[in-house]
């Protein structure tokens, strides 16, 4: 089975969502940042490593929030997602992006209108509920 990470970047009512390259299974979609957990690694060293590789930056690892499952392609995932904190907002200091090709800051409540990831969405609801935001995520 799969693991990947789900990363809630969230600061002042906003929260960071990316927009992926338009290529593969989910490309030219809206996700919140993270990726597969690699064999050997934590969940936080995976945090760390994906962060560092999309965004160019060095995150801190706080606490798992939700938990999720889906199937990729016929496979059976696991989806965690943990609050992080970036070191600033990618705004007069722009990340540096590998597997995107837009980030930005929103009001959580403004993600189902978005294309997002089936998978991020899975968890969506449980995001919300932790982050203390009323979600009518679970009505559409």
């Amino acid at each position: 089975m799969r693991h990947s990470i789900a990363c809630i970047a969230y600061e002042e009512g906003k929260i960071l969502i990316a927009h992926r390259n338009p290529v593969g299974d989910m490309g030219g979609r809206w996700e919140f940042p993270g990726g597969k957990v690699e064999k050997g690694e934590t969940d936080e060293q995976s945090i760390i490593r994906e962060f560092n590789e999309e965004f160019g930056v060095t995150v801190a690892v706080g606490g798992l929030i939700a938990k999720g499952s889906f199937i990729h392609s016929g496979e059976s995932s696991t989806l965690h997602a943990y609050l992080i904190k970036v070191p600033h907002k990618g705004s007069s200091i722009p990340y540096r992006l590998t597997e995107h090709s837009e980030y930005k800051w929103i009001s959580p409540e403004d993600i189902p209108a978005l294309n997002f990831v089936d998978s991020d969405m899975s968890i969506y609801p449980l995001v919300m509920e932790k982050l203390g935001i009323s979600s009518d995520a679970e009505q559409q």
